[in-house]
């Protein structure tokens, strides 16, 4: 595996931090106080190609790897969080089923304004009583004539409210378990779609997040995504290649904390001197790099191995397992850096360690990572990579 970026890696890396140094990083401070969800940047960042980035030419994407989209939400998620997870959620979920499952009509539909972001997607499959046991979901699609109704309640939904296009999962044969999900796109506007309560959360308040609701949705049969019975199959190979960009997430909020610790390090003076100068704070900055280093690493082994058609499903676990609790830890470290004045919000590290827990839980949290890491190992043994 090659660890050096590419030309076109470190253009997308440049330009998009020369992006979010104009456009994000002076305002993220405001959007977390406020709760402000920002639609106007995504829509920029989609405007400059950068939500399609790893896409099929013909649907205006830019045909590049999953490094590079890897690349679009860590770089974002370096400034602002709730912003990087809008993006990822609308890449790596909506607009990632449809482009893995839907037909070419579905896809040649949707995902040219998905791609620029003029249509915002948000991916339903969470609900209030059924998070990492996806089957167990109630939201339920009837066939009715050449439609189908849903009515069932999603929750935790990114995008949630601010949504045009929606990838729903729905039980189609109740008595079939898993093999009875389906996957179908309802769009903003549908009789019957709405929103709950929005939901209050402990960081990424510029992200929208929200309760879906389907009560009576009727939507044409064409709208089923793939095969009958296919959803739940659908959703694992989503959220396989999903937590790669995680782990780009997890690495970007714990490289914004560390890069805020570094700074502040050489600035703050205590006993005649900069803190940097002092032993205990090298280690911990060593300590952050080292860390987010060995993530990158591990990233970029499973984007290599999705790219390359093979097996990535354990290698992508690792990822986001070790990316997440990475970001966790770095963040805690860079708000005692700063000691007191890490725990206010004049500073950005506490909003980064508040971003950074949902790390762990988000697209699997970490005990299903580990699960998922454990599950291969006794079947297929260990090989060093």
């Amino acid at each position: 595996m090659d660890f050096e970026l590419t030309e076109e890696h470190r253009q997308i890396r440049g330009t998009l931090a020369g992006f979010a140094e104009r456009e994000i990083k002076p305002h993220a401070g405001k959007w977390d106080r406020e709760g402000i969800f920002p639609r106007e940047v995504v829509e920029r960042i989609g405007a400059l190609g950068f939500l399609g980035v790893s896409f099929p030419e013909k649907f205006g994407g830019g045909a590049a790897d999953t490094l590079s989209q890897t690349l679009v939400v860590e770089g974002i998620s370096r400034y602002d969080a709730g912003v990087g997870l809008a993006c990822a959620a609308h890449m790596s979920l909506s607009s990632g089923h449809i482009n893995l499952f839907g037909s070419d009509a579905q896809r040649a539909a949707y995902l040219p304004d998905m791609i620029s972001a003029k249509k915002l997607g948000a991916w339903c499959l969470t609900e209030p009583n059924s998070g990492s046991d996806a089957a167990a979901m109630k939201t339920r699609a009837v066939r009715d004539g050449d439609s189908y109704r849903i009515d069932g309640a999603k929750m935790f939904i990114t995008n949630g409210s601010a949504a045009d296009v929606y990838v729903v999962m729905a039980v189609t044969d109740g008595a079939a378990g898993r093999s009875g999900v389906s996957a179908f796109i309802v769009e903003r506007g549908t009789r019957g779609l709405g929103n709950g309560r929005k939901i209050e959360k402990l960081g990424l308040h510029s992200s929208d997040t929200a309760e879906v609701t389907f009560d009576n949705v009727r939507v044409p049969a064409g709208h089923l995504i793939g095969e009958l019975g296919m959803g739940y199959r659908q959703t694992l190979k989503v959220l396989e290649g999903g937590r790669i960009g995680i782990a780009g997430f997890a690495i970007g909020i714990a490289r914004g904390a560390m890069e805020e610790a570094r700074a502040y390090a050489l600035e703050r003076k205590q006993f005649g001197q900069a803190i940097a100068d002092f032993q205990a704070i090298q280690w911990m900055l060593a300590d952050m790099a080292t860390r987010i280093d060995a993530a990158w690493t591990l990233t970029m082994r499973a984007a290599a191995l999705k790219d390359a058609g093979r097996p990535f499903g354990r290698e992508a676990a690792m990822a986001k397992l070790f990316a997440s609790e990475t970001a966790m830890w770095a963040t805690t470290k860079a708000v005692q850096i700063h000691g007191g004045y890490g725990y206010i919000s004049e500073f950005p590290v506490e909003r980064y360690m508040r971003d950074a827990k949902l790390t762990e839980i988000g697209e699997g949290t970490s005990e299903i990572q580990r699960m998922i890491i454990a599950k291969s190992l006794l079947r297929d043994g260990y090989t060093p990579a």
